[in-house]
């Protein structure tokens, strides 16, 4: 699975892909992660050479109608779109588009599991700011997903969301196929070694059905802690 990310911020999501099972799943070519800043879309009398050299790219401006900080404009965005769907058309693949925002659809592991069967590419648009123009998800027909209900500053880290549990669901990325919480008997509560912790002067054990070799007990205990 490739993955295409429209960011104002690529370099926040490096700790995180060059780390554990997502960067190992890279570097066995099993996903891919491409970037694609607005920044390097804007044109025209949005973009400004300073007599320093420096270049200004605006990618926000005000809200029509009104109302506090600055909104994302569709050009840059659409723009950066577009490079992503043609790197996708011309290695002949299948994309999804997602727009993150508090209103949408809330994100899920079935929804993941039936992206993953359908699709080669999904592109990840993040907002930023007060968000993207409305226009952006229209004319692009994306998914409106939600990953809880509360405002983040941004896109990025729905967006390492949405990749962690997508790329969970590609064959080879986890270790075996059990390792999947979701296709084994799970519970709420965990423990592993020593069978009796020692803590500040008190003592917590095991529960005893997990040491009683009782497979059918166990996970019938399991089941009770969902």
């Amino acid at each position: 699975m490739r993955f295409h990310i429209i960011t104002l911020f690529p370099e926040s999501f490096t700790s995180y892909t060059e780390a554990s099972i997502v960067a190992r799943a890279i570097k066995e070519k099993k996903i891919s992660i491409a970037y694609y800043n607005p920044r390097d879309f804007v044109t025209g009398k949005h973009k400004k050479v300073w007599p320093d050299g420096n270049i200004s790219r605006i990618v926000d401006d005000r809200p029509f109608g009104g109302g506090p900080g600055m909104v994302m404009r569709a050009e840059p965005v659409l723009k950066a779109c577009d490079k992503a769907l043609a790197v996708i058309a011309k290695k002949k693949g299948k994309a999804k588009i997602i727009f993150f925002s508090p209103s949408g659809k809330s994100f899920n592991t079935i929804y993941a599991k039936q992206t993953a069967k359908k699709y080669t590419d999904i592109i990840l648009i993040c907002g930023r700011y007060e968000g993207v123009d409305a226009r952006v998800a229209k004319i692009l027909k994306a998914d409106h997903v939600s990953i809880g209900d509360y405002v983040l500053t941004g896109g990025e880290l729905p967006a390492m969301i949405v990749l962690d549990c997508l790329a969970r669901q590609i064959p080879g990325v986890l270790g075996k196929f059990e390792s999947l919480e979701e296709e084994r008997v799970s519970s709420s509560e965990i423990y592993t070694r020593p069978e009796i912790l020692e803590y500040k002067g008190k003592k917590y054990k095991t529960p005893k059905v997990l040491l009683s070799g009782d497979h059918k007990k166990i996970e019938e205990w399991k089941q009770s802690k969902n």
